[in-house]
């Protein structure tokens, strides 16, 4: 494992983050307060390698790793987090087909999510429990050779926006009568499959979340993902190796940007007649803002490449979760601290910073789910 960047991902870097300064650093603000999607800038990203940096270059992806996809997320999340959540939930959508698709199927489907043509999503949570993930109350029963779909989901990013997206439901139960779902894959425009409610949320603003509701839907059989009745598994993993890895880098990104952001104020600030900096309290904010980041980055590369090593990262990824959302809610409030009156001004982008660092806390997993995976996972290695 090696957490030190190649020189070509070093450039990589570079380009990433040379676009996010000219095409979301001076609209992130509008976008969040107007609570604009930027859907258009979707080929744009395709085009620029983010949207398949880790898919295999026969389906159209650059046949890069989640180090490279990782790296995207946080250096958008650094002016959009809002923006960085609807690229993650297609990441979540071409994860669960390049995992467990068909060659059909990937060949079909990836090329175009790869080139930002067509919107991915994935649509796990409902209204009964979004952890409880074997309360699924959708049902998909395959009636001459056509999956018909009945249910709701909520909470769902890109819901306003997917022209794709990958369900789960009950089709059926075991020998032991536990609840069995499959993946399946439903288009825009089908009939009875539509988006209805859109949440207006305290942060990560800038991206659909809602409902999508689904009655008498009907799909082909073929566009079952992965053998029937392995949806959990499929949707979990997707949840717990890209999900909660998007989670991190978002959180990375926000940090960075508390520190750039506090660094700035800091030293243009007179006071005393001297910069605020030269302040032993001031000096100590930074300090644990700068801790707080590096360790979050550690963390989320970490888990990242060890993705990419071949290692199943759920417990990492947990682990990363767990720190990096609560340390970019302690960095947001050392920069509000420090930057005094100014810090609760929306002219500054920190306010924004602080209510997306809250929102990361709940989404893709509660961090309370993250303890319970970080302890199973805990009991097993160090007994």
């Amino acid at each position: 494992m090696n957490v030190h960047f190649t020189e070509e991902q070093q450039m990589l870097q570079k380009a990433f983050r040379d676009w996010a300064v000219e095409n979301v650093a001076p609209y992130a603000a509008k976008w969040d307060e107007e609570d604009i999607v930027p859907v258009e800038l979707m080929p744009q990203l395709g085009e620029l390698g983010v949207l398949g940096c880790f898919i295999p270059e026969q389906y159209g992806g650059l046949g890069l790793g989640h180090v490279e996809r990782v790296m995207a997320i946080d250096e958008i999340a650094r002016y959009s987090a809002g923006l960085a959540m609807m690229i993650f939930t297609h990441h979540l959508c071409m994860g669960a087909i390049v995992d467990f698709g068909s060659e059909e199927q990937k060949m079909k489907w990836l090329p175009e999510l790869c080139a930002g043509t067509k919107i991915g999503g994935l649509a796990v949570t409902e209204p009964g429990g979004g952890t409880d993930i074997n309360g699924t109350k959708t049902t998909a029963e395959l009636v001459d050779g056509q999956w018909v779909i009945n249910g709701r989901k909520c909470f769902i990013t890109n819901n306003h926006c997917a022209d794709w997206t990958i369900i789960t439901a009950k089709t059926g139960t075991d020998e032991k009568g536990r609840t069995q779902l499959s993946a399946i894959f439903i288009e825009k425009g089908t009939p009875g499959f539509q988006a209805s409610r859109e949440e207006n949320k305290l942060g990560l603003r800038g991206s659909f979340t809602g409902d999508l509701v689904m009655t008498d839907v009907k799909v082909p059989a073929e566009n079952l993902v992965g053998p029937e009745g392995k949806g959990s598994p499929i949707a979990l993993k997707q949840i717990g190796e890209i999900g909660r890895a998007s989670m991190s880098a978002i959180c990375v990104g926000i940090m960075r940007g508390l520190l750039e952001e506090g660094v700035k104020f800091s030293s243009e600030r007179i006071i005393y007649g001297k910069p605020l900096n030269k302040l032993q309290a001031i000096q100590f904010h930074i300090a644990e803002m700068r801790t707080d980041y590096e360790a979050a980055r550690l963390l989320t590369y970490q888990a990242a490449c060890l993705r990419d090593e071949g290692v199943a990262t759920t417990p990492y990824n947990g682990m990363a979760k767990l720190f990096a959302t609560n340390a970019a809610v302690r960095c947001a409030q050392h920069c509000i601290e420090l930057m005094g009156g100014y810090g609760v001004i929306n002219e500054y982008p920190v306010g924004r910073f602080m209510r997306e660092a809250l929102a990361s806390i709940s989404s893709g997993g509660t961090n309370e789910v993250q303890k319970m995976i970080v302890f199973g996972d805990t009991l097993k290695n160090f007994s």
